[in-house]
């Protein structure tokens, strides 16, 4: 059987957003990586076991940690499926677990789609348990005990292991949903990207269901992102050590601590997003110092020296053809009634940061569910 890659290197690599790659290094950094590299929509990094626990458990800006198992040539099919068999599936993990496969495949000459790759690395997995155990483990798409990762650039392909056991997003908090949420990374990184660190109260006019609330207080409060979370996918590598996890999850738990009434605020037209919101801030420890409103945006009272975080509508939420007279008013009522704040804006949709009608002090890309927007800051003096 072929020995496991990141056994050998302690290499890992890290899948991020764009727009994301700056600060997650620096996240990764803080959190114990060594030799942080760029690669294809994510960084190379080295760890330990203690900072790939640490990493996963706490990291903010990260979708997923993937552990390479195998590295090789691969053609064709037969290539993958020769390597992917000399792989100890059975070592991994029992047949009665379940699991997926997520593949992307570029410039391949034998191998063009990436279902059908991720198809042939199933294949050689069931296989393996067929030949070991007389069955093999259930797939399942959804919720899968094993994720399984499979990337093919040119003629050189690897296949890893998710230690993360799913994308890191999701954090676990949002129990009730509003139309078009924001992805909960993009709103860490738009909480990272504005340096706030409690010195002023912090506001959300347009909360939605919360996410930039609950990201918000997760990073004052010190929570680690996956403090919700049942389990991750390094609680079934070969090598995990759970006395070690222990030890690393009650030290960053020591760490949690409270914040201070009036620290994060939120509002919204909408009653139900309200609802949504105060519901999704409670399951997170100091939730219920968040205050919350419902309002229109205009009607609100001035917001004068605060940190003003906010994703506007970008044309999935609002549909009345309006959107360009609503960006002009809100940049009215930014200048005219939040002095001394600065307001951290995100475009879903570019255009509109024509029409807001104030200058940026920078924009940021970033990406939010395949839509490839901006971050703004506006200093309002």
């Amino acid at each position: 059987m072929r020995p496991l890659e990141y056994l050998q290197t302690q290499r890992y690599f890290a899948q991020i957003a764009e727009g994301f790659q700056a600060a997650a290094s620096q996240e990764l950094t803080a959190l114990g990586a060594t030799a942080v590299e760029p690669g294809f929509r994510g960084l190379h990094f080295t760890a330990d076991r203690a900072a790939l626990y640490r990493i996963n458990y706490q990291a903010r800006l990260l979708t997923r940690v993937l552990a390479p198992l195998a590295v090789f040539r691969c053609r064709h099919r037969e290539d993958l499926y020769q390597a992917a068999r000399r792989i100890d599936w059975p070592a991994l993990f029992s047949v009665d677990r379940t699991f997926a496969v997520f593949a992307n495949v570029n410039a391949n000459p034998g191998l063009t789609h990436s279902k059908f790759a991720a198809l042939c690395l199933k294949d050689a997995v069931a296989d393996a348990f067929r030949e070991r155990h007389g069955r093999r483990p259930d797939v399942d798409r959804d919720d899968a005990d094993i994720w399984l990762n499979l990337y093919i650039e040119k003629e050189q392909a690897t296949i890893s292991l998710d230690t993360s056991g799913g994308s890191l997003h999701r954090r676990g908090y949002r129990r009730e949903t509003v139309a078009a949420p924001m992805q909960e990374t993009l709103a860490a990184a738009m909480v990272a990207a504005s340096g706030w660190r409690g010195e002023k109260p912090l506001y959300d006019p347009m909360c939605g269901g919360g996410t930039l609330l609950c990201e918000a207080l997760m990073h004052l409060a010190a929570i680690p992102a996956g403090y919700l979370r049942s389990r991750f996918g390094f609680q079934s590598m070969p090598d995990f050590d759970g006395g070690l996890w222990r030890q690393i999850k009650s030290s960053a738990d020591a760490q949690i601590r409270p914040i201070a009434p009036g620290a994060i605020a939120g509002s919204d037209i909408d009653p139900a997003a309200v609802k949504a919101a105060a519901i999704n801030c409670v399951t997170l420890p100091g939730g219920r110092q968040i205050h919350l409103t419902r309002s229109d945006l205009f009607a609100l009272p001035a917001l004068e020296n605060r940190v003003i975080l906010c994703n506007p509508p970008y044309g999935i939420r609002l549909t009345d053809g309006n959107l360009g007279a609503f960006y002009k008013e809100l940049g009215n009522f930014l200048k005219r009634r939040c002095k001394g704040s600065e307001a951290y804006l995100y475009f879903g949709n570019r255009e509109m940061l024509k029409q807001i009608g104030l200058r940026p002090a920078w924009k940021r890309p970033m990406r939010n569910a395949g839509l490839d927007g901006r971050l703004a800051k506006f200093e309002l003096y």
